[in-house]
Formats: structure tokens, C-alpha cells, sequence
């Protein structure tokens, strides 16, 4: 299950990213916002990053207009490793190379087609392991 989050900058890229997920077969679970009314990205940064961190949800799925704040805020809940990405190879790359379990995007900064492409991307491509693996678990180690 993907867990999903956005403020309202990122409202109308998550309902796209839903509309995606679902045409694919992906089950995912919305943890906010559920309009497009002023609200605080970091609020629904963190209720999905929870539900990845106590492994209700594979991975997650962030948006706010830049994706740099509900990244941020994501990042600030245990075990996760969100990653800011505006193109795939980013996506690619972050999996590949960091294990990462959450995916931020810029609703400003990436229209729809592209952060589909970005989003197939991230959820396809698998962790390498190896020497990546020990970095991953300095980066884990990191955690207060």
C-alpha cells in the first residue's frame, strides 16, 4: 500500500496521482488534505510518513507546491528517507542507491505527465543492496 499526502498546493497532483495509482492496480491510502482549502503541508508530510514507518504502507507519496517543505517534514519521522525528485532518473537513482521509502513531489514544478512517469519510476525500480546498503544503514544510524 502507498500512503499519500499533500497540502493544498498539492492537493490536485495527489487526486491526479490517485486517479494513476488506481488505473495500475496500486492500493494506496490518503492521509490528507482533502481540499483544496489553505492548510499545512507538514501535518500530512508526517501522517504518511507515520504509516510508513510503522509499516502500514510500503511507501509514500508527498506534495506540496515545491516539495521541498512537506519533504522536510516527512524526513523529520524516524526511518524515513524521502526524496525530493522533479524527473525520473532522481527517482530512479534515489531507490536505487538510498533505499528510499518515500517519494516528494512539486505540484508547481512538475505537471501531471511527468510526475506519473516520476511516480511509475520510483514504485518500479528496486533497491541495489551491496555497498549501498552499508550507506543506507549510516544514514539509518544518523537517527536521534
Amino acid at each position: 500500500m502507498i500512503a499519500l499526502g499533500s497540502d493544498h498546493g498539492g492537493f490536485d497532483l495527489k487526486e491526479r496521482i490517485k486517479a494513476f495509482l488506481e488505473q495500475k492496480g496500486i492500493v494506496y491510502q490518503d492521509y490528507g488534505c482533502y481540499s483544496k482549502e489553505s492548510c499545512d503541508y507538514p501535518l500530512f508530510g508526517q501522517a504518511a510518513a507515520e504509516a510508513v514507518s510503522r509499516g502500514e504502507c510500503e511507501k509514500g507519496i508527498v506534495i506540496c507546491t515545491t516539495g521541498i517543505g512537506i519533504s522536510i517534514s516527512a524526513n523529520k519521522v524516524r526511518g524515513i528517507r524521502c526524496a525530493l525528485c522533479s524527473e525520473p532518473l532522481s527517482a530512479e537513482m534515489t531507490r536505487r542507491h538510498n533505499d528510499a521509502n518515500m517519494l516528494a513531489m512539486g505540484a508547481g514544478m512538475v505537471g501531471p505527465n511527468l510526475a506519473e512517469r516520476i511516480v511509475e519510476t520510483f514504485l518500479s525500480t528496486e533497491f541495489e543492496g551491496g555497498r549501498h546498503a552499508r550507506r543506507v544503514q549510516q544514514i539509518t544510524d544518523l537517527e536521534c
